[in-house]
């Protein structure tokens, strides 16, 4: 079931500072003037993919069915990495072939996946440096229209997918690792809560060369200053520091090893 009101929502590493976000949307506009825009970010890291993606994921599930993401992080522009609309039953995405969907459609995977080949569906010249503006916003707001992703070109068949560390069980808990940071400053790792399911609610969490020795249920549990490890609003373990950034205190990113030990 579609939403009644045609939705795009946006994600791109574009900022705001410059006009290329809202040149898009006027670009849209005028192909579906009803369409509703919702802006996810234009703060992913510059050419940053994997960040892409995890934000998606992040998101992408609150939506209404029918909603369409446009998503443009896209450090290949203008090569042949190809341009494709993907269609995975209750949302649709329109962005690069460059794996910033890996996440969404190892959740869900593609009913109709192609290639945007026709240009009907493109502006007359598309630009080798912005093609969020000539090609990707006006076939997202051509589906927003009523076209469907089959209309919009040629089948894609596999697309790219990035390689997204997965968590590990061990002996004595798991193993994973940070994948993001929040602007708080908080570590968001891989440990997701089946992982936690598995290895059980007796846990002390090791990261960067310190450890937490217990779970916490909201920042405000833990001290003004502290460390603490609890379950995000994703489903993930964070580790976060009550009042700052864990980030900037352990020294720690995308790719620090995060520990689940079982208390003994």
């Amino acid at each position: 079931m579609n939403s009644a009101q045609p939705i795009i929502a946006l994600l791109t590493d574009f900022g705001l500072r410059d006009h290329y976000v809202g040149v898009m949307k006027g670009v849209a506009l005028g192909i579906c003037p009803d369409v509703t825009f919702v802006d996810l970010t234009h703060d992913i890291p510059a050419q940053d993919v994997l960040a892409g993606a995890l934000e998606l994921d992040a998101a992408y599930r609150y939506f209404p069915p029918g909603t369409i993401f446009l998503a443009v992080v896209d450090p290949g522009v203008g090569s042949a990495r190809r341009a494709i609309a993907i269609d995975v039953g209750e949302f649709r995405c329109v962005g690069p072939d460059n794996g910033l969907f890996t996440v969404l459609v190892d959740r869900h995977p593609p009913k109709t996946a192609v290639e945007l080949t026709d240009p009907r569906f493109a502006r007359p010249v598309v630009s080798r440096t912005f093609e969020g503006r000539d090609r990707f916003a006006p076939a997202a707001a051509w589906l927003a229209s009523g076209r469907s992703v089959s209309d919009l070109g040629r089948p894609a068949g596999t697309l790219v997918r990035l390689e997204i560390p997965r968590a590990q069980l061990s002996h004595d808990g798991a193993v994973g690792a940070v994948l993001r940071v929040d602007r708080f400053g908080n570590l968001i790792t891989n440990l997701d809560q089946s992982v936690l399911d598995r290895v059980g609610a007796d846990v002390a969490v090791e990261v960067a060369g310190h450890r937490v020795p217990r779970m916490v249920g909201t920042y405000a549990e833990a001290a003004r200053g502290a460390i603490c490890a609890l379950v995000g609003s994703s489903g993930h373990l964070e580790i976060a520091l009550n009042g700052g950034s864990a980030a900037d205190a352990l020294a720690a990113g995308r790719g620090t090893t995060v520990y689940l030990r079982r208390q003994t």
